[in-house]
């Protein structure tokens, strides 16, 4: 199902919307148009309510209005989407890029992916004139797409890495009845070395999130190695998978000094009983639903300090219109030292979850935050 929400965030986050035209970019579309011979390609992003060329050769322009147009019904579909004769199309006949400025007629158009998936734009090629597109010309837009693709997400092996990180963050939100969840992870640079994820699983939904010491390089290769370690198995005991985590940073890491902060827990989707273990963290609550924070208390040492300490469990309740939250010591960066409890609070009361949490990514880009903000939230409804 397509979620625009989902596709502007993604779009957000790769930080493209209203840059100078890229040379590298620009190329693939010079070629598009001698292949194909034809007046007019676009290399377009979507916005909320606009459409964003980053590349454009014979439309004037470099903006352009989302409703109506052709790369909106591209993103919204899987595949290349090939109109040979809009005015004869019934579909499209009375587009307003139909029956004005450019007059087309033929549309080609293959859609671009965020690193999460999220498909939020297009590379298309236009003409006024009908046309047909064979299998061949097909498949040769779909290359010329992921050539673009790659040259928007990956300009050298640092944006790679980033995107193949991303990639590995959970591609949905569980939909679990009862429950609301929301999520989001932001990176200092562009490397996260925060990790977050969810997955139910008999009954309960398991949440974990860990934050590696430390920027960089190193840290995001351990945080993806930390986020594959807590998915495996995911049945395990929370006390086993924890220690599992805490086992392979010790055989792998001992000596390196890359710790790991943590906290796993199991929520019970029919009574609301967390259960979590928190390796050197603090910074689990619960925001009841009078208002009042909770920590969660149950702070042992960071995971691969080599202690081989034994984790144990601890339990609360989220009652109805209880919100559990975890994050990362990033989001204390940006927030407002007097009130910092009393801005989330508002946060979450006036925006909800997913509201709240996109809120951390703004105040996060907006103030240049000096490390990684990851932030979790599942609200128990009333």
């Amino acid at each position: 199902m397509f979620d625009d929400d989902q596709r502007q965030r993604a779009i957000e986050a790769l930080g493209v919307l209203d840059t100078p035209p890229d040379e590298r970019v620009d190329r693939v579309a010079r070629l598009a148009r001698e292949m194909f011979g034809v007046p007019m390609v676009s290399v377009t992003l979507m916005d909320r309510d606009r459409q964003f060329r980053k590349a454009q050769i014979g439309l004037g322009g470099r903006e352009a209005p989302r409703e109506g147009s052709f790369c909106d019904v591209t993103i919204r579909q899987e595949g290349t989407l090939v109109v040979e004769d809009a005015a004869a199309d019934a579909a499209f006949a009375a587009s307003p890029f139909v029956v004005g400025d450019p007059h087309l007629r033929f549309y080609a158009g293959h859609p671009l992916k965020a690193p999460g998936g999220e498909q939020v734009g297009t590379l298309c090629i236009i003409d006024t004139e009908p046309r047909t597109l064979d299998d061949r010309g097909r498949a040769l837009l779909q290359e010329l797409a992921q050539w673009v693709q790659s040259e928007l997400t990956d300009a050298d092996e640092l944006d790679y890495a980033s995107v193949v990180q991303r990639a590995m963050l959970p591609a949905r939100t569980p939909e679990v009845p009862g429950y609301t969840l929301a999520a989001s992870a932001t990176p200092a640079g562009h490397l996260l070395g925060d990790v977050y994820d969810w997955q139910v699983v008999d009954g309960r939904l398991r949440v974990t999130l860990a934050d590696v010491m430390g920027k960089g390089t190193g840290p995001a290769i351990v945080a993806s190695a930390v986020r594959a370690s807590l998915r495996t198995a995911p049945s395990r005991s929370l006390a086993d998978t924890v220690s599992e985590v805490d086992r392979m940073l010790e055989a792998d890491l001992g000596g390196a000094n890359i710790f790991v902060t943590a906290v796993a827990a199991d929520i019970d989707l029919e009574s609301g009983g967390i259960s979590f273990i928190d390796a050197g963290h603090s910074l689990a609550f619960i925001l009841r639903a009078h208002g009042e924070w909770e920590p969660l208390q149950s702070t042992g040492l960071p995971l691969g300090m080599g202690f081989d300490e034994s984790r144990s469990p601890s339990g609360a309740l989220l009652g109805p219109g209880d919100v559990f939250m975890v994050c990362s010591d990033g989001l204390l960066d940006i927030l407002d030292e007097g009130d910092p409890f009393g801005q989330v609070h508002d946060a979450l009361r006036h925006l909800g979850p997913q509201g709240a949490v996109d809120e951390a990514r703004r105040l996060a880009m907006q103030q240049g935050a000096p490390d990684d903000v990851t932030v979790l939230v599942v609200r128990r409804e009333p």
